[in-house]
C-alpha cells in the first residue's frame, strides 16, 4: 500500500442536548451537551498529536463546539465551511421523542415515496458534491499533512458511500458513523487509497441511544475504495 501523502479526517459532532427528541437539522440553538462536550475532548485527544495543520468546522454550534477542544490544543482557528452542513429534511424541526413518530401521518406519506433520492430531503448527489469539495479544499490546503473537518453523520456516511462505491440506499440505523467518530480519507496524491474509522469517545455512548446506532468502542476499521 502506497503511504498516504494527505489525510483529511471527517469528525462527527458530539451528543446534542435534545430532551424533546426535536429532529433539528440545521436549526441554530442545539449545543453539545455535558456529555457531548466530553466526546470532544476525547476526540481532540485522538487527534492533537497528529500531523493536523487544517482546520475546518459545519457552521452549527454543535460542530463549532466539536471543534474547539481541538482548535485549542493544535493553535489552529477553525474555518467555518457551510459545505459541510448538515442535510436538510421536510421533517426538520418535527418531536421524534417520547414514542412520537411524525412519519406514521399521513399527511407526510408523500414524502416518502423515493428512499434512493431521497424524496424527503437533500438529494445525496447533492451532498456528495458539497461534501467532496470541501474535502479536496481541505486536502490542498494541508497537502503532505493532514486535516480535520468537522461535520454531521449524514453528510460523512453518504461521502463514505460515495468514495466506496456502495448504493445511497440504506438503513439509518446500520451507518457507522457514531457520535464524535472519526472517518478518515487517505491520499496518495488526489486519490483515495484508504479509508479507516475510528470512535474515540464510543466508551462514552449511551447503550441504546438513537445516535449510536452501532456499538460503541472497538478497533479502528479499514477498508480500501473498491
Amino acid at each position: 500500500m502506497s503511504t498516504p501523502d494527505t489525510v483529511v479526517h471527517l469528525l462527527r459532532h458530539g451528543e446534542v442536548h435534545n430532551p424533546e427528541g426535536v429532529l433539528y437539522g440545521r436549526r441554530d440553538g442545539f449545543h453539545l451537551s455535558d456529555l457531548g462536550r466530553q466526546m470532544a475532548e476525547k476526540a481532540a485527544a485522538s487527534l492533537q498529536h497528529r500531523d493536523v495543520v487544517h482546520l475546518v468546522s459545519s457552521p452549527l454550534e454543535r460542530a463549532q463546539e466539536t471543534a474547539a477542544p481541538l482548535a485549542l490544543a493544535l493553535g489552529l482557528e477553525p474555518r467555518l465551511d457551510d459545505r459541510v452542513i448538515e442535510s436538510w429534511s421536510r421533517f426538520e424541526g418535527q418531536s421524534f421523542g417520547g414514542g412520537r413518530n411524525p412519519l406514521k401521518h399521513p399527511s407526510q406519506w408523500r414524502y416518502l415515496w423515493n428512499p434512493l433520492k431521497p424524496s424527503w430531503g437533500e438529494p445525496y448527489v447533492d451532498i456528495v458534491r458539497r461534501m467532496t469539495a470541501a474535502v479536496a479544499d481541505a486536502r490542498e490546503q494541508a497537502e503532505g499533512h493532514e486535516a480535520v473537518v468537522v461535520s454531521h453523520q449524514l453528510p460523512i456516511w453518504t461521502t463514505r458511500l460515495h468514495v466506496e462505491k456502495r448504493s445511497f440506499l440504506h438503513d439509518p440505523r446500520n451507518r457507522q458513523c457514531t457520535l464524535c467518530s472519526i472517518t478518515s480519507l487517505h491520499f496518495v496524491g488526489d486519490r483515495i487509497t484508504q479509508i479507516s474509522y475510528s470512535e474515540p469517545a464510543g466508551d462514552l455512548i449511551p447503550v441504546g441511544d438513537k445516535n449510536a446506532p452501532f456499538s460503541a468502542g472497538g478497533a479502528p476499521q479499514e477498508k480500501k475504495p473498491s
